[in-house]
């Protein structure tokens, strides 16, 4: 969020075919709720692409990019380390540690796709579980980002969207930027 450390994602693992879906969305998550930034494996460029649109038409600012190398990209990020995974300590539990760290140092949160080494395990500085039984990857993020940020992110501003989407009881309402009223959030006809 804007005049905090960085906040980046990282999708550890994509497996073609079985994660396009999961994967994009742990991007649009990540996005929508307050990251800088999500890092995909390389052969996760349709996930890419799709994250990169969305951006493009509905505001950023917003990174994306992708490594070959994610087992190197979490040992050497330069902050404190969130491994999201069943496993880990109950997100209630640490998350008032986890945004004291967070205060002075960029932070990486880790996201699983197939098994995910233990070295990742041992490397990150919190192991953290939402809820600890089998869910959604992406239902874990967005629950883990919300906490983190303490909802502020759902209050966030978009810079340079090509389209904005007016807050409705019913229907849908997608308008250019400058037909929407300057208060986005007040009720509409």
């Amino acid at each position: 969020m804007h005049g905090e450390p960085e906040v980046v994602v990282c999708r550890f693992g994509h497996r073609p075919g079985r994660d396009d879906r999961m994967t994009t969305h742990v991007g649009l998550t990540a996005r929508a709720l307050g990251a800088d930034r999500v890092v995909f494996p390389d052969n996760a460029a349709q996930a890419h692409e799709t994250v990169a649109d969305i951006t493009e038409r509905f505001g950023g600012p917003f990174e994306i990019e992708r490594t070959s190398t994610p087992k190197a990209f979490v040992r050497d990020f330069d902050g404190t380390v969130v491994h999201l995974t069943m496993y880990g300590e109950r997100v209630q539990d640490v998350q008032d540690d986890v945004r004291a760290a967070h205060e002075d140092a960029p932070l990486l949160v880790v996201v699983g796709s197939e098994k995910v080494p233990f070295d990742v395990y041992e490397h990150a500085d919190y192991n953290v579980g939402v809820t600890n039984q089998p869910h959604s990857e992406v239902a874990g993020l967005a629950v883990f980002l919300d906490r983190l940020f303490d909802g502020r992110e759902l209050d966030r501003e978009w810079a340079d969207p090509d389209r904005v989407v007016l807050p409705a009881d019913t229907g849908k309402r997608v308008v250019d930027p400058e037909d929407a009223p300057d208060d986005r959030l007040a009720e509409h006809d």
